[in-house]
């Protein structure tokens, strides 16, 4: 297994769904870009959707409130609805530790 497999395998894949600038959404991709920034060691990609502007992958991805995080992988799907205010439940369900 080569290194970048290995590092593509453990990479935090999230998606999160927001309604445009409104308040939540804004301090959900504040939040959550916070917790990230605060763990560099540990690879990330981050796909933001804006419902307003897409509604059909809310649709797809069975969102019906936003603002709404999906851990995609590594290992199983997890999902946090808000504004991602309480940061040790987004990092314990990210697995990351506090630092």
């Amino acid at each position: 297994m080569s290194l970048r497999s290995t590092h593509a395998k453990n990479m935090l894949r999230l998606r999160l769904f927001v309604a445009g600038e409104g308040p939540n959404s804004a301090a959900a991709l504040r939040n959550l870009r916070r917790v990230l920034a605060a763990h560099p060691s540990v690879p990330a990609e981050l796909e933001i959707i804006d419902v307003l502007k897409h509604p059909v992958r809310a649709l797809d991805d069975a969102v019906l409130v936003t603002p709404t995080m999906i851990k995609l992988g590594p290992v199983c799907e997890r999902r946090i609805i808000g504004s991602l205010s309480d940061t040790e439940a987004l990092r314990a369900l990210l697995g990351l530790s506090r630092e």
